[in-house]
């Protein structure tokens, strides 16, 4: 059946329970007319054309019709035109919306699934907790954490400039990058060079990534650093009471291929804290007018420092929410590493 005969069938029908409807008046008419809606939209059937149906029934009906309401029915097809070229389109953004949000589902989930657990092989006289939450449903953010075959900790919190799918693909990128050089140790500064090869390679050259990565050596205690463009660490010195950043000079990845990275180191006393974050934290806006201090953040870490290290990376966000009168502009990592007495 051609469209023409589809919807002259509609017509018709229409026409009938129309006639039906006028002469009788019964509720049993306005029942068929909801089914017929429901058939029609499932034909396909616009607007403007059930219009159209609805008005050529009623020239039939009534022969001796004023002109002025003949014009009327001209104005109320134009105006259901334009409705009906409007609700289509609202129609098809409506679904390019919803299979973006599903796509953004799935891409949310597989981010979750890059994150690692805590390794369970942590000696006892070192506590790491880690605390990551999104802005918004996906996250630029990445941490990675893993202890290697020669005794060390190993640790990695990057920023991804850029957000949604593209960042989700940058982040595994990132996370089978080091994977893949876990089986050879390799410094800081030269972890981060073959990483960043690698990015500059294979991403976007509108995206960057800051990132800093350290190991943590459970004989002597030592912690080996380099960054890439990243937000400094903050190391507290028991011995000191007090609060120092960690610096370490090199460009983010993928900018240049010959990028070189600087490596800094500290012996980690007994009750000393390591803390590991992204700018999320220093992007915070406080009293609604100005983003907050560093020695503002140094002074909220130095509240929390007493307690576990993953109660103090959850106590020290959920400050930092109530700060930002619970609304985050970016995402926030923090990564807490203590060394019991």
């Amino acid at each position: 059946m051609d469209k023409q005969t589809k919807e002259k069938k509609v017509s018709d029908r229409y026409a009938q329970m129309l006639h039906q409807y006028i002469q009788h008046g019964s509720e049993d008419a306005l029942y068929n007319a909801q089914q017929l809606s429901k058939s029609m939209i499932d034909k396909g059937v616009s607007p403007e054309e059930i219009v159209g149906f609805h008005i050529e029934s009623i020239k039939k009906d009534f022969l001796n019709i004023q002109p002025e309401v003949l014009q009327s029915f001209d104005f109320l097809l134009e105006i259901m035109i334009g409705y009906g070229i409007q609700y289509r389109e609202h129609v098809s953004l409506r679904e390019k919306q919803i299979q973006l949000q599903s796509e953004i589902e799935i891409a949310a989930k597989m981010q979750q699934t890059l994150l690692p657990p805590i390794p369970s092989s942590i000696p006892s006289d070192l506590e790491l907790g880690i605390c990551s939450v999104a802005a918004k449903r996906m996250s630029g953010d990445y941490y990675h954490v893993f202890v290697d075959n020669s005794g060390y900790l190993c640790l990695a919190v990057a920023d991804i400039i850029g957000k949604g799918i593209p960042a989700a693909l940058c982040m595994s990128l990132i996370k089978y990058a080091i994977e893949s050089l876990v089986d050879h140790p390799l410094d800081p500064h030269t972890l981060l060079s073959s990483i960043n090869r690698v990015v500059e390679k294979n991403i976007d050259i509108n995206m960057f990534v800051t990132m800093v990565y350290g190991t943590y050596c459970f004989s002597d205690h030592v912690f080996r650093y380099a960054s890439a463009g990243h937000e400094p660490s903050l190391y507290y010195s028991a011995q000191d009471d007090q609060f120092y950043d960690l610096e370490a000079k090199g460009p983010v990845l993928g900018l240049t291929h010959e990028a070189t990275y600087q490596e800094q180191s500290i012996e980690v006393q007994p009750n000393d804290i390591i803390i590991l974050f992204t700018d999320g934290l220093t992007e915070i806006r406080v009293e609604e007018e100005r983003f907050i201090e560093r020695d503002e953040i140094k002074e909220l870490f130095n509240e929390y420092k007493h307690l576990p290290a993953q109660e103090m990376a959850d106590s020290i966000h959920k400050q930092l929410l109530k700060l930002s009168d619970f609304e985050l502009q970016d995402d926030q990592t923090i990564v807490v590493i203590k060394r019991s007495a």
